[in-house]
């Protein structure tokens, strides 16, 4: 996936939305699993779909091609709160090529995504920070939000409360919680 460029001149990080960074998060540790074990990272989208991450894999002969199986993954995917297409690649920086795993992120309905990375080398993976990279496109920038919201009005105080809307801060809960349960079933060991 080195062809794929971010453009330096248009960067300026305002901060991330937290299902996007609980994404990157999630997608980059399951790449930088696969170093660790000595695996290839074979480029791939994780779909945050309530509280399940539902990841799919895309080999492809090109990155064009790789690109393009991702995009129509995410794409088609109704009801998904996020995507992030991570993949193993490189980063031009003032000192040079470095090694890095990329997260390009999306929300749907949002009109670019972002990309996050991990850098690595000979002396390992640099997970303490992950490293904002730029922006990316969106391949949930045609989908909205496919939620209910019912709407109720008090009339003791006139007030309107609406129920069913998205909440990130919620989404972002209960994407870390089914993370940690599926790390720990991981760490459980078999019983014999």
């Amino acid at each position: 996936m080195a062809d794929r460029l971010v453009d330096p001149k248009n960067n300026e990080y305002t901060g991330a939305d937290p299902v996007l960074l609980a994404l990157a998060k999630a997608a980059l540790d399951e790449a930088a699993d696969k170093l660790i074990a000595g695996e290839a990272v074979v480029p791939f989208t994780a779909l945050a779909v309530k509280e399940n991450l539902f990841i799919e894999t895309h080999e492809r002969p090109s990155a064009e091609e790789t690109y393009d199986a991702a995009r129509a993954e995410v794409q088609g995917a109704r009801g998904a709160t996020g995507y992030a297409f991570c993949y193993d690649g490189e980063l031009d920086t003032n000192k040079g090529k470095v090694d890095c795993l990329l997260a390009e992120c999306g929300l749907p309905g949002e009109d670019e995504g972002i990309t996050f990375g991990y850098i690595y080398d000979d002396d390992g993976i640099y997970r303490d920070e992950i490293t904002y990279i730029g922006k990316s496109p969106n391949f949930m920038a045609r989908l909205k939000e496919e939620l209910e919201i019912e709407s109720e009005l008090d009339k003791r105080t006139g007030e309107v409360s609406t129920h069913g809307a998205f909440n990130a801060e919620q989404a972002v809960a209960r994407m870390e919680e089914a993370l940690a349960k599926a790390d720990e079933k991981e760490e459980t060991p078999a019983a014999e």
